[in-house]
């Protein structure tokens, strides 16, 4: 799978292109500017010589055309982005990785974005597209450390049954990440305001805590 990642310069984007990169996924790393893309993968090949990383830096237009598209920009950005480059979406998987978040004195607060999540709002932006939340709630520095598994679920919503299943298949191709079915797309902003408890908690303990349910067995 060719995998774009819109904004894919920014914490998330870097430690999750790492990881699919590592997975075996061939990896488009889009930004407003391509040199500062390009100085990423260089980064990210000098970090892991030992590790063969199919990287590519291009602008988010270039990002938008592959086969699957990841929306990693800051959340105020996600909706702007995507709709600047909606045209190249249609019919594709995009799924989008931001939070509405906030730091107010010591405290990671969730916000409400228009259309009630920003996944709702990456959808409006490109109606023709097929959009999932998923690996927005995994620590940004946990994805970076290749040298360590990410033992996590992942949930996974969507209104397309097609989406699920492409972003379940992505999840799975990273070791020791499960995907859960968390329904459709409105409950994008119960998963995205999450993440603010979870950042919260990482914070207070020095830990890098990610999402595990229990009681599920998948077949």
């Amino acid at each position: 799978m060719h995998i774009g990642i819109l904004g894919g310069t920014g914490p998330a984007g870097v430690g999750l292109a790492a990881r699919l990169a590592d997975a075996g996924l061939e990896v488009v790393i889009g930004s407003r500017d391509k040199e500062r893309a390009q100085t990423i993968c260089d980064d990210l090949t000098k970090l892991w010589p030992d590790r063969t990383l199919a990287l590519e830096a291009g602008d988010n237009n270039r990002a938008a055309g592959a086969e699957l598209v990841i929306v990693a920009t800051p959340w105020d950005a996600a909706a702007v982005t995507t709709a600047s480059v909606a045209g190249r979406l249609t019919g594709k998987v995009v799924i989008s990785m931001a939070n509405a978040l906030a730091k107010v004195g010591n405290e990671f607060e969730p916000l409400v974005p228009p259309r009630g999540s920003v996944a709702a709002h990456v959808q409006s932006a490109a109606p023709s597209a097929m959009v999932a939340v998923a690996f927005n709630h995994l620590p940004a520095k946990a994805l970076a450390n290749l040298d360590k598994p990410i033992d996590a679920d992942v949930l996974v919503c969507s209104d397309h049954p097609e989406a699920y299943e492409a972003t379940a298949e992505l999840v799975r191709a990273i070791p020791d990440l499960r995907p859960l079915n968390a329904g459709s797309l409105s409950n994008a902003a119960p998963i995205e305001a999450i993440t603010a408890v979870l950042m919260q908690l990482n914070v207070r303990y020095k830990t890098r805590a990610a999402i595990r349910l229990t009681g599920i067995t998948l077949p």
